[in-house]
């Protein structure tokens, strides 16, 4: 989608701090951070929300992306947050699915 914000960063159209790619994911830092370590974790297929994700292969795939991401790539050992806003009431500013790993600090709740 040529007017999505996070299909042009997945496309290379537009810059972002990378901390790891494939052929399906994207992980790169959060521009306005909320914690030391901040980062988008983004399917490459454009999926607006949580709520339109109908596959199961790619929400499992999100999640082992997370996981890798957060402890092999960011050194996350002691823990860290992953944080889904799902639609504008729920916080989501960028309607495609983005996934963020926050860590570096105890999380408040």
């Amino acid at each position: 989608m040529s007017d999505c914000l996070f299909c042009r960063i997945a496309s290379g159209e537009l810059p972002a701090e990378l901390v790891y790619e494939d052929d399906d994911v994207l992980a790169f830092r959060d521009i306005h951070p909320k914690a030391p370590t901040h980062v988008l974790l983004i399917p490459r297929r454009h999926v607006p929300t949580l709520a339109d994700a109908e596959d199961p292969a790619l929400l499992a795939l999100l999640m082992q992306r997370v996981q890798y991401v957060a402890d092999e790539v960011l050194g996350l050992a002691a823990g860290y947050r992953v944080v889904i806003n799902v639609r504008e009431g729920g916080g989501q500013e960028v309607f495609h699915l983005h996934i963020h790993i926050l860590g570096g600090k105890k999380m408040p709740f």
